[in-house]
């Protein structure tokens, strides 16, 4: 498996989004993962009360994830949250007892730990908004999901204001994702990632 997965949680290939994450999975030498590639139900039906099959692209997901040393997710800021697309791999894909679980006290416990990760967000909104308003995109996903699993120190890098960009700003910013990816992968863990447990199914 590679060093460094870059998760694409955009919809459209023709995006930003898009163009800035294979231009990081291209500068760290990972493996890029767009999202909307995959084949799943995107719903978690019973939430967590019976089991849920995961189709084989998640088997395939969590594979790469247990075996990566360094996680990068792409995303758009959409409604204060992300598309329904990242929102319903989180949901299907970092199972109970696989990414996560609770300990007896009750306490959670992060089962993906030993790997460093990245979030970098798209947004319309001008950078010194998205703190005014909680910033929620960021603490959803760096802290309730990614950090939650283990996933830490999870940087974040924001892309805002995109509308307001020119065209060769936006051009620099692609090339400025290859470098961002070399450096991430250069300083990721090596080998202490706490492996992932395995799933009867």
């Amino acid at each position: 498996m590679s060093h460094v997965l870059v998760l694409d949680g955009h919809p459209d290939p023709r995006s930003l989004t898009a163009a800035l994450a294979a231009a990081y999975a291209e500068g760290a030498g990972g493996t890029l993962l767009p999202l909307r590639d995959l084949d799943f139900d995107f719903t978690l039906r019973t939430g967590y009360r019976t089991p849920q099959d995961l189709e084989p692209d998640l088997v395939r997901a969590q594979e790469h994830l247990a075996g990566t040393d360094h996680v990068a997710v792409f995303t758009p800021l959409w409604w204060g949250s992300v598309p329904a697309l990242l929102k319903g791999f989180f949901d299907r894909t970092l199972e109970r007892g696989w990414a996560f679980r609770y300990r007896d006290n009750g306490m959670p416990e992060g089962l993906l730990a030993g790997r460093t990760g990245r979030l970098a967000v798209t947004s319309d909104s001008p950078g010194w908004y998205l703190p005014l308003v909680g910033d929620s995109t960021v603490k959803q996903v760096r802290g309730r999901t990614m950090e939650f699993c283990g996933i830490k120190p999870t940087r974040v890098t924001r892309y805002a204001d995109v509308r307001g960009r020119t065209p060769e700003q936006l051009a620099r910013w692609v090339e400025e994702a290859v470098a961002l990816g070399a450096r991430d992968a250069a300083r990721a863990p090596s080998g202490t990632r706490t492996p992932a447990p395995v799933l009867s199914r």
